[in-house]
């Protein structure tokens, strides 16, 4: 049993984590940032979760680059080969969903 207060997590680096559970290999992270991340494509799926803040998520679909803002309690669900990055507006708690090692 645990109890993750969200809000109350800050990490001492940009995308720090705590591990909140590994299911089968699935993993569930809190992320705090106030910094981007960087170009990738996971090597699974992935579901993110802001929990916290604002963040401008960027994504390419057919070689174009999108984006879009995503709120407190959206999600985004990149798909295996969706290139993407985060572009957190100020400080963020994201709750990360993906398989274990995933970059």
């Amino acid at each position: 049993m645990k109890v993750v207060r969200s809000k109350e997590f800050k990490a001492e680096r940009a995308w720090g984590t705590t591990d909140i559970a590994n299911m089968n290999g699935i993993t569930t992270r809190l992320h705090w940032t106030d910094q981007p991340y960087k170009w990738h494509v996971n090597d699974g799926e992935e579901v993110f979760v802001v929990l916290d803040g604002q963040v401008d998520m960027l994504y390419r679909l057919n070689g174009e680059e999108e984006s879009v803002l995503l709120n407190a309690g959206d999600i985004f669900f990149a798909s295996i080969g969706t290139e993407h990055v985060a572009h957190p507006r100020g400080e963020v708690r994201i709750l990360v969903v993906e398989s274990e090692g995933s970059v």
